[in-house]
């Protein structure tokens, strides 16, 4: 199945149920992800704003191939996830939440290089393509250093380096600033705005509002795996009766949920 012609990334009626674990089980399962339908076009900044457990992280984890749905479609640049696996993944650079993998015995340089040969990039492209996202990540002065020696900040900036290493054209970014101090947060902030003004798509999982106010272009509200509302984060204002501008994104989305409740 394509998706609508211009879009980078297409769910239609996306659903995800794991079963119970046990037979004596009360619950029939979880229902993750229900009949989530969504469409991001090229070049894009897209929100799935929603609290822990909405369902983000699930269909992140279906867009990167790494978990089959159980029914619906996800088409990322015309090709199914399913159907078409290993040319998703040549599209697509994905930090998942909490994800700060890199060597720690190895500098940052290295890290990058050991990557880029995983990508099958050559020698001289993976030289390249390292010294210059180190420098975009704020790491050319500190690239032979040991990773080790890096702050829980820098090794997140690193791994958006090594997210974006094969030149993917989209981008999903999942909590990238989970657990960072707000100097950290600010420079990933910065590095996720520099990556979308290159027209890279990019669908950034946050349950932090201020957040995906200040970096998306639009936001879907998800709430318990369904999609509540889709929009710029202004017009959220106007879809929420007797909301004006003055109220906070935060009563906005309690506001949306408690409408589907």
């Amino acid at each position: 199945m394509a998706g609508t012609a211009g879009a980078a990334v297409s769910l239609r009626d996306l659903t995800k149920h794991f079963p119970a674990r046990t037979r004596a089980a009360r619950e029939n399962g979880i229902t993750a992800v229900d009949h989530l339908s969504l469409e991001v076009a090229r070049g894009e900044r897209f929100g799935l704003l929603g609290p822990n457990g909405a369902g983000k992280t699930t269909t992140f984890l279906i867009l990167s191939t790494l978990l089959a749905p159980t029914a619906g479609t996800a088409v990322v640049e015309g090709f199914d996830v399913q159907r078409s696996p290993a040319e998703v993944r040549r599209r697509i650079g994905v930090l998942l939440a909490g994800d700060r993998a890199v060597y720690r015995r190895l500098t940052g340089r290295e890290n990058l290089l050991y990557f880029a040969e995983l990508y099958g990039l050559s020698h001289a492209e993976a030289r390249e393509q390292a010294a210059a996202l180190l420098d975009l990540v704020g790491l050319g002065g500190r690239a032979d250093d040991l990773t080790g020696r890096y702050s829980t900040g820098m090794r997140m900036r690193l791994a958006l380096a090594r997210t974006v290493l094969h030149n993917p054209t989209v981008l999903l970014l999942d909590e990238p600033t989970l657990g960072l101090d707000p100097h950290g947060a600010h420079l990933v902030r910065d590095l996720i705005l520099s990556l979308g003004r290159e027209e890279k798509t990019v669908l950034l999982a946050t349950h932090d509002l201020a957040e995906a106010e200040r970096l998306c272009d639009r936001v879907a509200v998800i709430d318990q795996g369904r999609v509540v509302a889709v929009g710029r984060p202004a017009d959220l204002w106007r879809s929420v009766e007797g909301t004006d501008r003055a109220a906070s994104l935060e009563e906005v989305f309690l506001a949306l949920t408690r409408q589907q409740a």
